[in-house]
């Protein structure tokens, strides 16, 4: 099964050339300036010796239609560059992703320990269905990370965060969150969907998983789904392995969208995270409203922490209207005239 490995460069480079040349061979398929969209079930071999060769790895190349496309092992390397880790396996949601983790890193007695402000589907799929395997989910308040560290055993094999988290926003100490994991020996991973490899770079900090929900930032144009986990080489090797067997992979055309909304990635998030301050800050400001949720304002808990380590802050916001009921809550959203409404 071929990998998807990142290679340094001669000379360290931008995130911008990264979005748009990693991963790419200078010279395509068929001399095309675009990797062209690769739509087969299965490759075919020259002879009965290629195939020997391919099964005692003295050649790379692909297979079966289940195991991956070419245009998959561009994106993978691209995504792994943008955040600097080893390699990238991308999925065909956020949620097979996260799933295709958990069901090749935890065994029956094995528990986990979620932040309990997450994406409900996470939560929703150890609490209603790792449980039946024998896997224990156990949650903590957000950012707790003393009642974190209280709640590892012998048996924690994984510890889990959204950063920024759904609905509040709150950003994650990575340092701290990885270190809990390294002097426990347990492995970390966060859901960084909200901030995406531009705004900050878990790795860097010490975090073994970095998982995205692609179908948001990275896409970009509301016309894709895709999920991606970013690690070392060593520890995604049975991730990539039962993926292979789940056939959880993306289709060749999202594939190319994917690639090509990449192109811009820097850019778009440049403007998003502009316009969620703007929005941000008009808000805060305004009579009518309660209370902001935002990491890029200094009223938000985890301000300091955001501020120093990321370079901005996205263009999610949660806010609370002053004295509204839910049906009141509704008829504000009702005449928003740009946005639109959608889970």
């Amino acid at each position: 099964m071929q990998r998807t490995i990142v290679k340094e460069s001669a000379a360290p480079q931008g995130f911008s050339t990264l979005s748009v040349h990693a991963g790419e061979d200078r010279q395509k398929p068929i001399d095309s300036i675009t990797d062209p969209i690769v739509c087969a079930s299965t490759y075919t071999f020259r002879s009965t010796q290629a195939v020997i060769d391919y099964i005692e790895q003295k050649q790379q190349r692909e297979e079966y239609g289940r195991y991956g496309n070419p245009g998959e092992k561009v994106v993978e390397r691209k995504l792994a560059s943008l955040e600097g880790g080893e390699e990238a396996i991308l999925y065909s949601t956020g949620m097979a992703a996260i799933v295709g983790l958990f069901m090749s890193k935890l065994n029956a007695g094995d528990e986990v320990i979620f932040f309990d402000e997450c994406y409900h589907r996470s939560r929703e799929f150890c609490v209603k269905h790792l449980s039946r395997f024998g896997v224990v989910t156990r949650q903590v308040r957000a950012c707790d990370y003393d009642a974190m560290e209280a709640a590892v055993n012998d048996r924690t094999k994984m510890l889990v965060s959204e950063s920024p988290t759904n609905p509040h926003l709150s950003v994650v100490d990575w340092e701290r969150f990885a270190d809990i994991g390294r002097r426990h020996g347990v492995d970390t991973l966060i859901d960084a969907t909200l901030a995406t490899p531009y705004n900050v770079r878990p790795i860097e900090y010490g975090v073994d998983y970095v998982l995205h929900s692609a179908t948001k930032y990275m896409g970009g144009h509301n016309d894709l789904l895709a999920g991606v986990i970013v690690g070392s080489t060593e520890k995604l090797e049975p991730v990539r392995n039962l993926r292979g067997i789940m056939g959880a992979i993306n289709s060749p055309h999202n594939i190319y969208l994917l690639e090509r909304g990449l192109k811009t990635f820097e850019l778009r998030m440049d403007r998003h995270n502009a316009n969620g301050l703007a929005v941000a800050e008009f808000l805060e400001s305004h009579p009518r409203i309660e209370k902001v949720y935002y990491p890029g304002l200094e009223t938000h808990r985890d301000y300091e922490i955001a501020r120093r380590t990321m370079r901005g802050f996205g263009g999610l916001i949660t806010f609370l209207v002053k004295d509204a009921d839910w049906r009141q809550t509704a008829d504000i959203i009702d005449r928003v005239q740009i946005a639109r409404i959608a889970p």
